[in-house]
């Protein structure tokens, strides 16, 4: 095997330049575009695990055609009818390394069309604006996902031919954790590589307008938890004479926003705590304004869970919550558990990041961007998450902002260009390719 750095120095500029010259703005947009309607809306997929799962069979026999077009043996396992996962690999040498490079089919729900004022009011018609690109799943993560595979299709035309075995990755269900995509993967069909580099938002804008990529080399987790309240149900007249449930998780909810989790080690610099946000609360009947309710249900997110923070831990720091509550009064009655069909998922432990793959990522960054880049740890769920979990070397970069707009979510053109051409030289950084 021959590695970059071991190639004769005319030789690997002049192929570095082949590759990088193929990664240009119009190619990227002209793929983004492509991509990030395929499919949609049908591939919009919600949290709740009370809501319809989406199905990304549309956005996955795309791929699956231009991977086979580049050379990949592709594969479209499911667990679920409709939610395809791609699997394609470019075969090396053996005992060659390994690496993947994942981004997932499905994106969370747009919401109210009409809101989205930057793309007319269609939240799947990619629509340019300055240097960026607005549409649902530029940034999260269809935009970040062309990258991806506009580094391979360079590398491709280039006529490099890489040493190590790459796979391209692309799974479904991320928007839930993963059950029927990333774990699926891992666990049933044991997708396994030396490397992982997950191609999702980590990039940044300064105030005076400086930005970059980070590099994420661990990332937090997320819970999410049902509280309950209950009263007694009295005449609207006469709320006097009971206990309304809905007024009491009202004021309950201030002490769970508030709480601090003890299992927690601080924030990280720049970090975000261990910290719980409403998401949802229903209380009364229907039918019965006549009388107060005597029971009141609400969600709550635990996000920022990091590595010795467990589902026990974060109950019991909860019930300690409640019960300190209960003493103040009397008349609370409260209790929580976790939110059926949820997943509790852990912080991963941080990568080394003097290691590969990061250290190759590193490489290229500085030779793209004159700097190195800064490594933190995501406040968010991705699939990195699962790829951690099972041991593998996982990280996550793109040019996607860590932001999740719920409307009007963009990519910044420049960062996606930049990305590419540092995703296609750490390819061959790891891989190595062949004299």
């Amino acid at each position: 095997m021959t590695s970059a750095a071991d190639i004769d120095p005319a030789a690997i500029d002049a192929t570095r330049q082949k590759v990088l010259a193929f990664i240009t703005e119009a190619a990227w947009l002209g793929l983004a575009e492509e991509l990030i309607p395929a499919g949609q809306p049908e591939a919009e997929n919600p949290l709740d695990p009370d809501m319809p799962s989406g199905k990304e069979e549309g956005i996955a026999l795309l791929l699956a055609e231009k991977l086979q077009a580049l050379g990949f043996a592709v594969d479209l396992p499911a667990r679920t009818p409709g939610r395809l996962n791609v699997v394609a690999a470019l075969a090396g040498a053996e005992g060659a390394p390994s690496l993947i490079l994942n981004d997932h089919l499905d994106t969370y729900p747009a919401g109210d069309w009409a809101a989205w004022t930057m793309t007319g009011g269609h939240p799947f018609r990619p629509t340019r604006h300055g240097d960026l690109l607005y549409a649902r799943g530029t940034s999260d993560t269809r935009g970040n996902l062309a990258c991806t595979l506009l580094a391979v299709e360079a590398i491709r035309a280039a006529g490099v031919r890489l040493t190590g075995t790459l796979k391209c990755v692309y799974t479904a269900d991320e928007e839930k954790n993963g059950p029927d995509g990333s774990i699926y993967l891992l666990d049933d069909h044991k997708l396994s590589a030396d490397y992982v580099i997950v191609c999702e938002p980590t990039a940044w804008t300064a105030p005076d307008g400086a930005w970059g990529m980070s590099v994420a080399v661990a990332n937090c987790g997320n819970f999410l938890v049902e509280v309950e309240t209950r009263g007694t149900k009295t005449h609207l007249w006469r709320p006097d004479t009971g206990i309304n449930a809905v007024g009491k998780m009202a004021r309950l909810l201030g002490a769970l926003e508030a709480m601090t989790f003890t299992h927690a080690p601080a924030a990280e610099p720049g970090g975000t705590p261990p910290m719980t946000t409403v998401l949802r609360i229903s209380g009364g009947v229907p039918r019965e304004m006549q009388f107060t309710p005597d029971l009141c249900r609400a969600v709550i997110g635990v996000v920022g869970i990091v590595p010795g923070m467990t589902e026990a831990s974060v109950m019991a720091d909860i019930a300690s919550v409640l019960a300190a509550e209960m003493a103040r009064d009397p008349e609370l009655t409260a209790l929580a558990r976790p939110y059926p069909g949820a997943l509790f998922v852990h912080g991963t432990i941080e990568q080394d990041g003097a290691a590969e793959p990061t250290a190759a990522l590193r490489r290229a960054y500085l030779q793209t961007l004159g700097e190195e880049p800064r490594l933190y740890r995501k406040n968010a769920f991705n699939d990195t998450i699962r790829f951690s979990e099972r041991g593998l070397k996982a990280i996550t970069f793109g040019p996607g902002e860590d932001g999740w707009s719920p409307i009007n979510e963009s990519i910044h053109i420049g960062k996606a260009v930049a990305a590419t051409r540092i995703l296609a030289l750490t390819v061959m950084d790891l891989l190595g390719v062949e004299p």
